[in-house]
């Protein structure tokens, strides 16, 4: 009989022995070593076991082979590790979206047809805006629901509304972005209203993961040479990014980051943002 382990959101599955694998290869770590830690795991398990755990014990095997693969490893995480404000978590969309191609901004006010409203980030390529609605949660468990895919919908209404009255020809987009998932009936919402979805987990192929890996877009937060007091002082200064580090290393000093733990955590931020690390 197969070992169940416990998801984020209370359900079980089979522990799969490749996924693991899959993950471990994907944060940069090469095929043996991959495979070295996942057979470690897999004598660690027992059943019921949280996903949250497999993963704090592979990233500590991980971190102690390669620091760059470990950064990577824990990029889930170090989005939740934003904390409560949730500006992290709109920056962080905005910065992707211009690695993208993208000319983007945060927290505009947007007038409607109706009313204004308050928009996250604002992206304009070519002649397309993209509205984007960026909902930012620290409980791994916790999932965006059709409530919320049905407000933003009625929100990017007005606003095509209010470029028609103006004759406005360009195409308006709406983009709803969380860094955990969707709920199945806000999936089947959006899908059939044309509403874009962004996700850990979602469009196949091209989820938030892996679009930040197509643009090595890493936050500060993924850096495991920083304390959590270093990466909130960080974040507090409006840094986020751990190539901001490498613009702005003075950032680093007025977080009390000085002397050769500076010098590890830009070691670190070069290996991070380096695929072949």
């Amino acid at each position: 009989m197969a070992l169940l382990i416990t998801k984020a959101d209370g359900t079980r599955e089979a522990f799969d022995n490749h996924k693991l694998m899959a993950s471990l290869a994907r944060a940069g770590a090469d095929r043996t070593a991959a495979h070295e830690i996942a057979e470690l795991i897999g004598e660690e398990l027992f059943d019921g076991i949280t996903t949250q755990e497999i993963y704090r014990r592979a990233f500590a095997h991980l971190r102690n082979q390669r620091k760059g693969a470990a950064a990577r490893y824990s990029l889930k995480r170090a989005v939740w590790d934003f904390g409560p404000s949730g500006f992290p978590f709109e920056t962080y969309v905005a910065a992707l979206l211009r690695a993208e191609g993208w000319e983007a901004s945060t927290d505009r006010i947007i007038q409607g047809a109706c009313v204004e409203h308050e928009v996250d980030v604002v992206a304009k390529k070519g002649g397309e805006t993209l509205y984007v609605e960026a909902k930012f949660h620290n409980s791994p468990g916790f999932k965006t629901d059709l409530k919320t895919a049905l407000y933003v919908k009625a929100r990017m209404d007005d606003i095509r509304a209010a470029g028609k009255a103006k004759g406005d020809p360009g195409r308006v987009l709406g983009l709803l972005v969380t860094n955990t998932k969707f709920t199945t009936h806000a999936s089947r919402y959006a899908a059939c209203a044309g509403l874009e979805l962004l996700s850990w987990e979602e469009p196949n192929g091209k989820t938030l993961h892996d679009r930040i890996d197509a643009a090595g877009l890493y936050p500060v937060t993924a850096l495991t040479s920083l304390s959590r007091r270093e990466k909130t002082m960080l974040l507090e200064k409006r840094i986020v990014l751990c190539s901001d580090l490498s613009e702005n290393t003075r950032a680093l000093a007025e977080a009390g980051v000085v002397g050769n733990k500076a010098t590890a955590v830009l070691e670190e931020v070069g290996s991070l943002c380096n695929p072949k690390s």
